[in-house]
This record gives structure tokens, sequence and C-alpha cells, in this order.
């Protein structure tokens, strides 16, 4: 507290599990972290100029299906990438084989978790049921939002806007006091004398308990020995209540990086900016962490020799490529103009290949689709 007087805890404190109870921050949460986790994570072997996938790798594995005895690499993903998201870090325990490969990945929890930077470098104090555990640097994945000033922990959206989501949460507990009492603002009991403390408080509760709550709306009021009740003329309309519950979405939108079509806010969205939209979620949204994993995965999981020869890199083809048509005539013009071959295409569509597709003759390219009629 200040000068030794303590101060009590907002109610409305935000913190990783409160923040969740607003909608768009649990949307922009969900958007990102299955995106992430739900996208091929191919651990890729240089083979000259060209590259194959690594399957016979250890961490292919652990990457791509299964992190560890008890979870799958898209479980153990998606949790990591939501710590990040609402807590700024995320901390994996790693346990390698005989050979020094990374065979199983296990994610902590972060709020038990403490990093401390040593003469060696940083340590990892992880504490469970009372027992503490040391970990060293080589042995903890760790990913981070944004570096913070300390240059060892990263900060988290919702630390760093704390405002933004104590707005939202003042903006839902008011609509949720709001309906539970009724539907309607406070008014005003007018009574004709004074009224002793034990009277104030029978009448308060004996009026909360007939008129307040969902249940009691509409019900008449009777009022004896002068008592007058006089309710307030400010209404929800009058408080722009709704307008400042869509503009919580954008500010939250805004705050994770999200396109509001992604988490459901179509009021201004159409066929048209919601696929370019889309594609923005996934060049500016998601391009960030998904490097930020493979740049980890390179620090940590890969040994000198390996990252000499092994990289893992996420397949975002799926989410880039737009429709069939536009692909075919995307690919079309390609082999066409002569800047790219069959083969190549077919490796693009994760297709396998054919011998002697590249000696065919070349035909017309195929004509790009016409503009999507907009109601316009």
């Amino acid at each position: 507290g200040v000068n030794g007087w303590p101060v009590p805890i907002s109610a409305s404190a935000v913190t990783p599990a409160t923040a969740q109870g607003v909608s768009a921050v649990y949307a922009c949460v969900q958007a990102i972290s299955e995106t992430t986790a739900s996208l091929p994570l191919i651990l890729f072997k240089r083979n000259g100029d060209d590259r194959e996938r690594a399957t016979d790798h250890p961490l292919y594995r652990v990457l791509h299906d299964q992190a560890n005895p008890e979870q799958t690499a898209l479980e153990a993903r998606e949790y990591m990438q939501a710590c990040v998201l609402l807590r700024g870090n995320a901390f994996a325990r790693l346990v390698r084989g005989w050979d020094g490969q990374v065979r199983e990945l296990w994610p902590l929890n972060p709020d038990n978790v403490q990093v401390q930077r040593t003469s060696s470098g940083l340590v990892y104090d992880y504490t469970k049921d009372g027992v503490l555990t040391r970990l060293l640097s080589h042995e903890v994945l760790h990913l981070r939002h944004r570096l913070g000033d300390d240059g060892v922990l990263g900060v988290s959206p919702i630390a760093a806007a704390r405002g933004v989501v104590e707005l939202a949460q003042a903006e839902n507990e008011h609509g949720r006091n709001t309906f539970t009492n009724g539907a309607k603002l406070l008014g005003v009991l007018k009574f004709p004398g004074r009224l002793k403390p034990e009277q104030r408080t029978a009448i308060a509760t004996s009026w909360a308990s007939q008129h307040a709550g969902g249940g009691n709306a509409g019900r008449t009021a009777i009022l004896e020995e002068g008592v007058d009740f006089q309710a307030l003329s400010m209404t929800l309309e009058d408080a722009e209540w709704i307008a400042a519950r869509q503009f919580s979405v954008e500010e939250v939108a805004r705050l994770f990086r999200v396109p509001p079509t992604v988490i459901g806010d179509l009021r201004n969205g159409n066929y048209s900016n919601s696929v370019e939209m889309a594609r923005q979620f996934v060049t500016q949204t998601l391009r960030r962490h998904l490097v930020a994993w493979e740049q980890a995965i390179a620090a940590k999981l890969l040994t000198d020799a390996g990252r000499r020869t092994y990289f893992a890199e996420h397949q975002v083809e799926g989410l880039l490529r737009g429709d069939s048509a536009n692909r075919a005539a995307f690919y079309s013009s390609g082999i066409s103009d002569g800047w790219l071959m069959r083969s190549e295409a077919r490796k693009l569509e994760n297709l396998s290949a054919i011998d002697g597709i590249d000696d065919a003759p070349t035909t017309t390219a195929t004509a790009a689709p016409g503009v999507y009629p907009s109601k316009q």
C-alpha cells in the first residue's frame, strides 16, 4: 500500500483468468492460438538447394504429432501460444534422449516459473507441489511476446494496455448488474420523514427482494404512508452502453492486432474485405508468432550441427491460397509465361511428383475468374 496503508484490490483487476471473461479477448486468443497450433509445423532437411521432410528425425514427431506421452503437438502448442498472449511468456521443459535430441516437450505453467540471470546464463526455477526444480537454459523452450525492459521476460498485450480490458470488464459488469436488477436503472424512494438506520436496512432488503432481478421485472410496487418512488430518467441509450460495448470489441481486436471480422464482428464486413482481412490476419498477425516459434526451435531444440542441416517451418500455404479457381489461374499463368514449372506447382500444392510432367507442351493460360458481384 501507500505509506503503509493497505490498498484494497479491485474486484475487476485484470488477470489472465479474468481477461478471458471478456469475449473479445477470449476470441482473439483463441483465433491466434488455435490457428498457430493447427498449422503443420514441419522439420525440414536441407538437401543442396532443395529440401525434404526429416521424418526420421526424433524432433519431427515432437513438433508435428506428439509433444509428450500425455499431450498432442496441437494441445501443447495451443496452450503455450495462449500463455504468450495472456502472460507474455511460455515455457516448456525439454526431455532429450541419449543422443541429445529432443524427444519430449512438456509445457510449464508460467505462474510457477521464476527466471533469473546468472553469470552462466538464464536459469528457470519451476515450483510444483512445493518442490523447486532448477532448469538450465538449454533445458527450457522459452517463448516471449514482446521483450520487456529487463531483456528476459516478455510483456503481454493485456499487461501493456490494461485499461482497455478493464473498461471492457466494467461495461460487462454494468450490463450484467442492470439485467440482474430487472433491466431497469435505479430509482429513488422518497420518504416524508427521517429514517433510522435499521429502518433503512429493512426497507432496502424488502424492496430488493420484491423488485430486483429479472424474475421480478414488471411487478407493481405498493407504497405506504406517503412514500413516493421517483425513477431516474437516464436509460441505456442515454449512456450509449451498446455503442461502448461495440467499441470495446474494436479496441481489444486492435490490441491483439486481429481483424474484427476474424473474431465475429461483422458490422463493417462484406465479402471483399473479409477475404482480404483474413489474408492480413496471416501476414500481419500470425507471422510474428510463427517466426518466434521457428527461431526458438532452432535456438533451443536443435544442436549447432543440427541447425546447419535442419530447420522448422510452418505450412501457411493453405491459409493464403484463396479459392481453387484463383489458384488454378495463378499456376496456369506462371507455367504459360515460363517462370513456373509444373513440378513446382505440384510441390506448392503438396502433391507427389510425376516423372516427365515438365516436358508436356504448354497451352494457353487459364483466365482468372471475374470479380465477385457485390451488393453495390
